[in-house]
């Protein structure tokens, strides 16, 4: 007679078919796993489209040019705002902090940015407007915004940023309560700039004399 396999010890015939389960289903787990991180990925861009198209989470918009027509009579206060984030020395403050500008009405307000380090360093600037229900209606013709901006040690640089707040604002029954807007910035580090190449001929002045 043929012994029967012990109870709770699979026999050899059951463990090749439990290897291929174990082994399916890692692999459906892995290209799930690299599905949801290409996805990620994708809605970054996607994301940010629609937040420059829609004003959405304080979004501005882009202009390529002024408005036509006079500006309103109604006069909204913009505030402005300047944040550096963790790991960069800068030091980075709007040149004032707060203007009266009237709807339809191209202002142009300047932000400086200060490398307080003493090596070259760089950064990108993030920003959004506040309320949230303002960030359709506020077009920014030129900004220093979503650039590379390196500064050398020591170095000191005025930025300016051109914008008007588009007359259909006061169209919009949710933004008549609104007499205040925050122009709010932040600076984050980016990569560490790498030596610039040395011209033919050219001494490395880092190295010293031989």
């Amino acid at each position: 007679m043929t012994a029967e396999p012990t109870k709770g010890h699979p026999s050899m015939s059951s463990r090749p078919r439990r290897l291929g389960r174990d082994t399916t289903v890692a692999v459906i787990c892995g290209l799930g796993v690299a599905l949801m991180v290409g996805a990620a990925y994708a809605a970054v861009p996607f994301y940010n489209w629609f937040c420059r198209t829609t004003g959405f989470n304080g979004t501005t918009q882009v202009a390529t040019a002024a408005p036509t027509g006079a500006p309103l009579a109604r006069q909204v206060a913009v505030r402005f705002d300047s944040n550096v984030s963790g790991g960069l020395p800068w030091k980075f403050q709007p040149e004032q902090t707060e203007i009266n500008v009237r709807i339809g009405e191209v202002v142009t307000a300047y932000y400086t940015v200060t490398n307080q380090s003493a090596r070259a360093t760089t950064g990108q600037a993030a920003y959004n407007v506040a309320p949230l229900t303002v960030g359709s209606y506020f077009q920014k013709i030129n900004c220093f915004c979503f650039t590379e901006q390196t500064l050398a040690p020591g170095e000191k640089r005025e930025m300016a940023v051109v914008f008007y707040v588009d007359p259909s604002f006061v169209k919009d029954s949710e933004n008549d309560g609104v007499n205040t807007i925050t122009l709010s910035y932040t600076f984050f580090p980016l990569r560490e700039v790498a030596p610039k190449p040395l011209a033919s001929g050219e001494t490395d002045q880092r190295k010293g004399s031989l």
